[in-house]
């Protein structure tokens, strides 16, 4: 059986693969909880990852995994302390574990990974926590001889207050086909303004599920055109211009796909940096999309930190569907 997701936790019916939980959502020891607030009307909730076959479990250095052998679902949670005096240590030995994790498993290609970082915009010592978390993330890319640049996972990376940094990952044996947002520069070759390393994602990623199904994995999205936010202060024109950003990457991504895909039909995740400002996403959401399209009923609200101090909302998203990519 193919690996399928965007279930919630209420909706699950055979024993699951893995889950990612918002809030207090308890689904067992396959859970991988994400400690943010949730904002979203309905409370807690998890998305559910099931799968076929024997599942195993096993754990490489700080990485708890479980594998079907088709597909694996990872997590790591580091607390800084003296042996990892900065988040750019502690990225380096997250991601060094990570990549170990795939070769143990027998699972060699990501498709996608959630970081959630303590602080991500606080001062780490004369460097941004975020540029730091670049810096080890994207050398361990390199050291592992991972595609750190054309060809990189799709990803997002989202402050929260206080807790260890924490990873998730899916990974599978077929490579995914990485997607561009034609109206933004790519994230790894952003100037040095940014950092001193560029992030390591590809705005978004197509992979083949089985079973004659596509997915379709949504980095964070922000209000960035080129390579520089707008709207600054304006939450309602921010979360405008996220969307015009998601229906950018669609656009491109069926450009490699005959998938149905549809900026209505998503399973998101909204991150906002004000609870105060859930409301007003919403009604733009609502607005643009319409209230009865799955991406509202079925979006999770968080409260969290986007990677920059002056974006006030990001969005990150999947959606599965019959097709096949183009050669």
């Amino acid at each position: 059986m193919p690996l399928s997701g965007s279930l919630r936790l209420a909706d699950a019916g055979a024993p699951p693969f893995g889950a990612f939980g918002y809030g207090d959502a308890d689904a067992g020891g396959w859970l991988s909880g994400v400690d943010a607030q949730v904002l979203s009307p309905g409370g807690p909730v998890a998305d559910v990852w099931q799968a076929g076959g024997d599942i195993a479990v096993g754990t490489t250095g700080a990485a708890h995994w479980r594998s079907d052998g088709q597909w694996l679902l990872g997590r790591i949670d580091l607390n800084e302390g003296p042996e990892a005096r900065t988040l750019e240590i502690l990225a380096h030995r997250a991601y060094q574990d990570l990549f170990q994790t795939l070769k143990d498993a027998g699972c060699p290609h990501l498709l996608r990974i959630w970081n959630y970082l303590p602080r991500i915009n606080a001062d780490g010592g004369g460097l941004e926590r975020y540029r730091q978390f670049n810096l080890g993330r994207q050398q361990a890319f390199l050291e592992a001889g991972q595609a750190a640049f054309d060809g990189a996972p799709a990803a997002c990376a989202l402050g929260i207050r206080q807790g260890a940094l924490g990873i998730r990952f899916l990974a599978g044996q077929r490579a995914p086909l990485p997607i561009e947002n034609p109206r933004q520069v790519s994230a790894y070759r952003y100037p040095s303004a940014y950092g001193p390393r560029a992030p390591t994602f590809s705005r978004a990623a197509l992979a083949e599920m089985g079973g004659g199904d596509i997915a379709l994995f949504i980095s964070g999205t922000a209000s960035i055109v080129g390579h520089e936010s707008v709207h600054i202060g304006d939450v309602t024109a921010q979360t405008q211009e996220t969307l015009r950003n998601l229906a950018a990457v669609i656009g491109a991504a069926r450009q490699r796909t005959d998938a149905p895909f549809d900026v209505t039909a998503l399973d998101a995740v909204v991150y906002v940096r004000h609870a105060a400002d859930a409301p007003a996403v919403r009604r733009v959401l609502e607005a643009e999309l319409g209230a009865e399209s799955r991406t509202v009923r079925q979006a999770v609200f968080l409260e969290a930190d986007v990677c920059r101090q002056d974006l006030l909302v990001e969005i990150e998203a999947h959606a599965v569907a019959p097709g096949r990519l183009d050669a």
